[in-house]
């Protein structure tokens, strides 16, 4: 590798700036494609003026949601980057099971509440101050048409259903993806009334890129490779179809003492915990996929399935 030095007779400051290293984490090469960057861009701006219409007409009163900037960040970098305390709202998204995140300021969401009980929009200040039951309720519901019209705006890049699960008020407590896990961040500004604050939609990176990376692919091939390329994703689920799986029968978890571990010894009795009445679990990898009971067939102990898991269909 070769390093170009400055002229003799450039300025004292090009010279510095030449040789002054910048600094780069190529643990971290997160970077957006341009025409990935746009393409969200353009989904986030039609959600932030669907959220604004259904606020304003939910709501009866002035309000706007614009969109501000997009990032490709980690997820330790994005939880860092929030103020301490604020409002986390966790979204689970189905049928992946991976968790979203909406982040806004306590006080944004009492404005919210003051608006829908016939006040004025005054809201709460004060710092520490958290949504009762009556009003995560509320913004619970403000939320989840907030999420279907997000579903709405980022299909086809996010297929999958978002609902609300709950809410958060310290986020470094919050464990939504690993700390070096990619996610994409969309910022907006939130007004409602005279009170403008900015919002924050956490997305895991790694689905919504592959479905980037996918229409990107889609649209660059021509007939013959497309026929290919789903003859060879049929040939592969064929083969995964294959793949020898271990499949446990288990009876609920039990809690015992170290000093009862070390003085079993042959004969001794270990009284489950499990309901007679209770099925077992059917799990691969894990992952409870149904529920069984026990049974017999010839001279072998079978267990015979009454229940399949619904996210497992």
């Amino acid at each position: 590798m070769s390093v170009q030095s400055a002229p003799a007779d450039a300025p004292s400051s090009w010279r510095r700036r030449a040789t002054e290293p910048e600094l780069y984490d190529f643990r971290r090469p997160l970077t957006l494609a341009r025409d990935h960057a746009r393409q969200l861009e353009i989904v986030s701006q039609r959600f932030a003026r669907m959220w604004g219409t259904q606020l304003a007409a939910r709501l009866r009163a002035t309000c706007s949601v614009t969109f501000e900037s997009l990032a490709l960040m980690t997820y330790e970098d994005f939880i860092a980057s929030l103020p301490q305390p604020t409002g986390v709202v966790l979204c689970q998204m189905d049928p992946t099971r991976q968790t979203a995140l909406v982040q806004m300021p306590v006080a944004t969401m009492l404005v919210w509440v003051d608006y829908l009980f016939g006040g004025t929009g005054m809201g709460d200040d004060r710092e520490g101050r958290e949504l009762t039951e009556i009003e995560l309720t509320v913004v619970r519901d403000l939320l989840q048409i907030a999420l279907d019209d997000l579903h709405y705006a980022f299909h086809p890049l996010l297929s999958a259903t978002l609902s609300v699960k709950s809410v958060q008020y310290s986020p470094q407590f919050v464990q939504a993806a690993g700390a070096g896990d990619g996610v994409i961040v969309a910022t907006f500004a939130l007004r409602a009334g005279d009170r403008t604050d900015t919002a924050a939609l956490m997305l895991p990176a790694e689905s919504v890129l592959q479905s980037l990376r996918d229409q990107s692919g889609a649209t660059q091939l021509g007939p013959q490779e497309r026929a290919a390329l789903a003859a060879a994703r049929h040939e592969l689920e064929r083969a995964v179809e294959d793949v020898p799986l271990d499949v446990t029968v288990r009876f609920a978890p039990m809690t015992v003492r170290p000093r009862q571990v070390v003085q079993l010894a042959v004969g001794d009795v270990l009284p489950l915990g499990h309901p007679a009445s209770q099925p077992l679990d059917v799990v691969v990898d894990g992952v409870p996929l149904a529920h069984a009971t026990a049974a017999s067939h010839g001279s072998r102990l079978v267990c015979q399935v009454v229940a399949v898991e619904e996210a497992a269909s």
